[in-house]
């Protein structure tokens, strides 16, 4: 199979497209310079373009592009260094909005259309939920992420309408080490300096990054529409800072209260002290097996 891939050098797509070269498919990788090498095809998801001549044939893409959510550290969220200023809301925004509606009217045109569009998505799109377990038959819910979520999933509305079978993976906080909130939280847990956030009684819906790699890579074959792509026992806040505690043999006493995430942060502290009970119900459903299905085994 011929797969391009956009956000290919972040935390999903860095991990992706090796996975899909060692099962012998071809990858081909869209990047915001002029392509230093075959497969590499240019494009600019604000400007409107795609290098269609160079893309050539493919038979399905997965587009993770994206600017950073944030706040992807507790260091961070102390000192509100990346507090959600309306221009940076503009910019999570349209970075997704405006480049999935490039690449979608982008493939709808092709004489010959990929069967399949994998267009990145986030479990934000329920909003708060509290302690109510959500799946993919729950309505949509209120905020900037969801309403930002809802944007995101309509701009695929022209793959859609040019027949192309396009999937939505909601996907959760991803469980790494080499980037994204795992990655920066390592260290603060190894040093003694993490806790729970807040209450530490909001849920976390996470996945190990080979688990986001096997959905994403499965999907290319299977199901269309929303799919959680969450682990299927969420985790409290303060479940998931005992048990980085309990690995690192650190202490975990020095919680972050609410109060100073809305001093810091602003209308950001709602996102953080948020609670996401998110069930990937499409995905157990269809038999797909989870490696980490819980947050000690991520």
């Amino acid at each position: 199979m011929r797969v391009a891939v956009t956000g290919a050098s972040g935390l999903i797509g860095g991990a992706l497209v090796p996975h899909l070269r060692a099962q012998g498919h071809e990858v081909v990788r869209f990047g915001r310079r002029a392509a230093g090498s075959p497969d590499e095809v240019m494009w600019d998801p604000m400007g409107g373009t795609v290098d269609m001549a160079s893309l050539g044939a493919v038979d399905a893409v997965v587009h993770l592009a994206g600017a950073p959510v944030g706040p992807e550290s507790y260091r961070a969220i102390a000192t509100g260094a990346q507090r959600w200023t309306d221009s940076y809301k503009a910019e999570i925004r349209d970075s997704r909005v405006r480049g999935t509606d490039t690449l979608a009217r982008a493939l709808a045109g092709m004489a010959t259309p990929p069967s399949v569009l994998v267009s990145g998505s986030a479990i934000g799109f329920y909003g708060e939920t509290g302690d109510v377990e959500v799946d993919e038959t729950s309505p949509p819910g209120h905020g900037f992420l969801a309403d930002v979520v809802l944007g995101w999933e309509a701009a695929a509305d022209p793959a859609r309408e040019a027949g192309i079978r396009v999937v939505h993976p909601r996907t959760g906080l991803v469980v790494s080490g080499r980037g994204g909130t795992w990655g920066k939280l390592w260290p603060i847990f190894r040093l003694g300096g993490g806790g729970r956030l807040g209450s530490g009684k909001q849920w976390w819906s996470f996945i190990s990054i080979r688990d986001e790699v096997a959905a994403l890579t499965y999907l290319l074959d299977h199901l269309e529409g929303p799919v959680n792509l969450t682990a299927p026992n969420p985790a409290t806040n303060a479940e998931v800072a005992r048990v980085m505690g309990r690995i690192l043999g650190r202490p975990t006493i020095l919680p972050v209260p609410a109060k100073a995430l809305d001093l810091t942060l602003g209308g950001f502290s709602s996102e953080v002290l948020g609670s996401l009970r998110v069930i990937p119900r499409r995905l157990l459903d269809a038999g797909f097996d989870f490696q980490d299905p819980t947050i000690d085994r991520a």
